[in-house]
């Protein structure tokens, strides 16, 4: 199960990483702020390259001002290493605080919407002095954006869809954020002495991909003071409740809303499968419940007699599962697709744990975009345990993400050859290949041959028709080179929709041609879902699980992926990064 907070390493919010990550952001917010005032490209330029040199640095940017290095990063000069200092120092930066006064807040927010970029957004300011997404969605509804050179009625409309997509990421967050923001809170509660049992509920707790609030359950024969420690935390923004056994709060940069119940010890199992849901669990075990003249409900189970009630189960959720002869159902399954049913007839299955993986199939290195050399992946999973990864870096028409070239391919060959005569784990030589607007790959079959790994994507032509789109991603599948189908819905949460394919058509050809489908576990991604995964897996699709690692902490967003993968009921046998070296091996020469 997903340990809270651990997973949201993916944003290297790690205690070295951390500092890069918020001196990166800045640089890049400020670049976004001079774009929009019309300020001289070249500036703009400077603070963009320094964000992405200092995103792609291993070690922590501290240890470059203690050592006064500053300026041996690449991109950075005197200027730019003192706005460093002072960030490090101070924990903020005047000039980006200056800034920020002089720019209105709104066109930064504008700046969220999908396909709208600074020039188009200081156009539109300049032009109607639109200055907020409320008032850009009126405009673009009225037609008034389409007086603005450049923006015709097509960019209105993807202007309003755009916003759809902003208001309906902004109504739930991804699970590794919601994650994070539980562990806070719950590690402050574990330090108050009157807090008891506690527990987070909700979807967080059955592992959903994206969470619209966070809910908290506890016991405590003080609940007022636990309930004073609760709205005092750090990352509270705003108090909605502050009641003696229920307090809601808005929180973090997401603004999610956090919930806080106090429960009795009686009840505390029975209250953690109500809250924890999901609503068409709890209606089919209360469905369940009046078959057997019982009543259940958060307060417990109780067996009914005409009009007398008598409780007989509900301090730990085993005992309701216990009570009512049915094998205990872990959170993640609790969705009624079937799992009541077998867990009535003992046959749910043994659902993937994260001691069965066995291999990442999906990991960058500094050949393409990625921040690690190959020596250093190898070490990184090594430690994991790990049989084998798949190195595997963008192709050669991927500019944006600096993808190999023929010759790099070979050069990245060599030297894995080489690490491979030392190493215990086995370094896969691998592509993400690109997958062009007609199905063809990005490399000839003299080059695929060479790879031991074969991961094909899409990244371009996202608005093509359905019919294109699955056409392009069949054709994939047929080619005898390719293993695996990388986040094959292309959804990437808060920028696009998935792509509008015909998911069965694919999965059809997949398995007739022993391709994988992948589970990619970026928390912005987790793509394929779980709806989709299982669909998959009823069409005889193998999975395949890949972090899409671009830094070495990415790695333990593994986790993520089982998580989605035990919603999607997948056993081990489902999972290709379940078998061991020379089983997939084997697989792999399928062709």
């Amino acid at each position: 199960m997903l340990a809270r907070g651990k997973i949201i390493l993916f944003l290297n919010l790690c205690d070295f990483g951390m500092k890069n990550q918020e001196v990166a952001r800045i640089f890049r917010d400020t670049a976004t702020m001079l774009e929009l005032k019309g300020e001289n490209p070249f500036r703009i330029r400077a603070y963009e390259r320094a964000a992405q040199n200092i995103e792609s640095l291993t070690d922590a940017i501290e240890s470059y001002v203690a050592a006064g290095t500053l300026t041996t990063i690449a991109g950075i000069g005197k200027d730019l290493a003192a706005k460093i200092k002072e960030i490090i120092e101070t924990g903020k930066l005047t000039y980006y605080q200056e800034l920020k006064k002089e720019v209105p807040k709104g066109l930064v927010a504008m700046l969220e919407i999908p396909g709208l970029g600074p020039k188009t957004v200081k156009a539109i300011y300049d032009a109607l002095k639109i200055d907020s997404v409320e008032k850009l969605e009126v405009a673009a509804k009225s037609g008034k954006l389409a007086n603005i050179e450049g923006i015709r009625e097509k960019t209105q409309e993807n202007i309003l869809k755009g916003i759809a997509l902003v208001k309906q990421a902004n109504m739930r967050i991804p699970l590794a954020f919601a994650a994070s923001i539980a562990d806070s809170f719950v590690e402050e509660l574990k330090k108050n002495k009157y807090t008891g049992s506690i527990e987070v509920a909700g979807s967080l707790r059955r592992l959903k991909d994206t969470v619209r609030d966070v809910d908290i359950l506890v016991t405590s024969e003080e609940p007022a003071k636990v309930m004073d420690t609760f709205v005092k935390n750090p990352l509270v923004e705003r108090i909605l409740a502050h009641g003696e056994t229920k307090s809601s709060v808005i929180a973090g940069e997401n603004n999610i809303q956090v919930d806080l119940r106090v429960v009795s010890k009686e009840n505390f199992g029975s209250a953690l499968m109500y809250f924890t849901g999901s609503k068409e669990f709890n209606i089919r075990m209360r469905s369940l419940a009046l078959k057997r003249d019982c009543k259940i409900s958060e307060y417990g189970v109780f067996k009914t007699s005409g009009k007398e009630e008598k409780w007989v189960a509900g301090k730990q959720e085993k005992d309701i599962f216990s009570f009512f002869n049915m094998e205990y159902i872990t959170p993640e399954l609790r969705e009624d697709r079937g799992e009541i049913e077998a867990a009535l007839k003992h046959e749910l299955p043994h659902l993937l744990e994260l001691k069965d993986i066995k291999g990442d199939f999906h990991v960058h290195s500094r050949y393409s975009d990625g921040t690690a050399q190959i020596s250093e992946i190898a070490f990184a999973v090594q430690k994991r345990g790990y049989q084998y990864v798949g190195v595997c870096d963008h192709s050669r028409s991927l500019k944006i993400a600096n993808g190999l070239s023929i010759k790099e391919v070979h050069q990245k060959k060599e030297e894995i050859q080489k690490i491979n005569e030392k190493s215990n784990t086995r370094l896969l030589l691998g592509t993400e290949v690109e997958i062009d607007s007609q199905g063809k790959l990005d490399y000839p079959a003299s080059v695929l041959k060479e790879f031991d790994l074969v991961v094909a994507a899409i990244h371009s032509g996202f608005k093509q028709s359905k019919a294109q789109l699955t056409r392009r991603m069949v054709k994939a599948c047929e080619n005898k080179y390719v293993n695996i189908i990388a986040h094959p819905t292309g959804k990437l949460w808060g920028v696009r929709e998935a792509y509008d394919i015909d998911l069965d058509e694919v999965f059809k050809v997949a398995a007739d041609c022993r391709v994988a489908m992948e589970i990619n576990c970026h928390p912005q991604r987790v793509d394929l879902n779980d709806i989709n995964a299982m669909r998959a897996k009823k069409n005889g699709v193998k999975i395949s699980l890949g972090t899409d690692s671009h830094i070495l902490d990415q790695l333990s967003i593994m986790e993520l992926g089982v998580s989605t993968a035990r919603r999607s009921w997948l056993t081990k046998e489902d999972v290709l990064n379940c078998m061991n070296l020379e089983e997939l091996l084997k697989w792999l020469k399928k062709q």
